[in-house]
């Protein structure tokens, strides 16, 4: 199958730091090459890819300090995606909303994951008028705000499983990764980890836009010598800083689409204790990968269970659900579908399926 891959320009693919969307990309591009399909990746030109790469941008715009108009370097983008878009059996689009305008009016296959939050009054009437545009979410309960949209199916995250070794042995500290703005819950993670007599460490990515929060906020809890704060990690020191903890904290306060961090811990064999809301529920086994707790009183009352989870559970429980192969499986599987529709002469209309009759007047020029 000849696939395009469109990708943010926000991050390389994969992200040298902190990145969510770009490192999934990654993972699903370098898969189906793997698996043997013709991959185009649309990206930042300091992308790493076995696959065939179109540079959107010299550099990846967040590591760009010139770049001011974001959006101006994704419309060149997608310029050179329709100039070669009849190169390709399916488009896959990773930037939201943005190619609607044109992909509506083009005859080509294509389809877009939505990777963010849906809960945002600004969306409504934007949806409402591409409501037939093809998505993909990456989890059910991202789809609660808009759940008429023409969803093709809910794909989890997964990862390649050589990426983290797993760890046996339980830490001595508590590890909060993710993003320093108030509804990642930081703020909560230190709350939970002094209230437990326990160190924290702090791997977190402070957003520009965070950065007055952080200052104001977050900085001030920061001058404990149990709180040791250590920016933005990468590979394949994420491996150690996760798969050395006692356990993974992810008091988050919104409807998280996903959560990448909660199936790194798991690939570690390091527990999470979560709160739960977004998919949380979807990724986790309370019990089994960690525990779903209300609030901080709960998560410390966890803390002192953690060593009852067996690490080798955990592991296993990531191998069976969130690999890189079985989230490539079900894209493949919607591809598949999509391009035989394409192909095939029926009409599909509120979700049921007619076949035309080739036969008729109505259906002959």
């Amino acid at each position: 199958m000849r696939i395009a891959q469109i990708a943010p320009l926000f991050e390389s693919v994969p992200p040298k730091t902190y990145g969510g969307t770009e490192r999934v990309v990654s993972w699903l591009t370098e898969e189906l090459v793997r698996q043997g399909h013709e991959v185009t990746l649309f990206a930042s030109g300091d992308s790493m890819t076995q696959a065939r790469l179109v540079a959107g941008c010299p550099q990846s715009l967040r590591l760009a300090s010139g770049s001011i108009d974001h959006l101006a370097h994704h419309f060149v983008m997608l310029e050179k995606v329709w100039r070669e878009k009849d190169d390709f059996d399916l488009l896959h689009f990773h930037i939201d909303y943005l190619h609607f305008p044109i992909s509506s009016r083009e005859n080509c296959t294509a389809v877009t994951t939505l990777h963010g939050r849906l809960d945002i009054p600004d969306l409504v009437p934007l949806y409402d008028v591409y409501s037939e545009m093809p998505v993909v979410s990456i989890s059910d309960s991202q789809r609660d705000p808009l759940p008429q949209l023409n969803w093709q199916g809910t794909v989890l995250h997964g990862l390649p499983p050589e990426l983290f070794k797993p760890y046996r042995a339980e830490g001595k500290y508590l590890a909060f990764l993710g993003r320093t703005s108030p509804e990642k819950g930081l703020d909560r993670a230190i709350e939970i980890a002094q209230r437990a007599g326990l160190p924290l460490k702090i791997a977190a990515k402070i957003d520009k836009v965070d950065q007055e929060y952080f200052d104001a906020c977050i900085k001030p809890l920061l001058n404990s010598p149990d709180i040791e704060f250590l920016g933005e990690i990468g590979y394949p020191e994420k491996n150690r800083f996760l798969g050395e903890a006692l356990g993974v904290l992810f008091p988050i306060a919104w409807p998280e689409p996903f959560g990448i961090v909660m199936i790194e811990a798991m690939a570690c064999g390091t527990p999470v204790i979560a709160y739960p809301f977004g998919s949380v529920p979807e990724v986790m086994k309370d019990g089994t990968t960690g525990f779903i707790v209300p609030d901080v009183e709960s998560a410390v009352e966890a803390i002192a269970k953690l060593g009852s989870l067996d690490r080798k559970r955990i592991r296993k429980y990531f191998e069976q659900h969130f690999t890189v192969g079985r989230m490539t499986q079900d894209y493949l599987r919607i591809y598949e579908r999509m391009l035989a529709r394409k192909k095939t002469p029926v009409a599909v209309r509120d979700g049921v399926l007619n076949w035309m009759k080739l036969t008729s007047p109505s259906s002959t020029t």
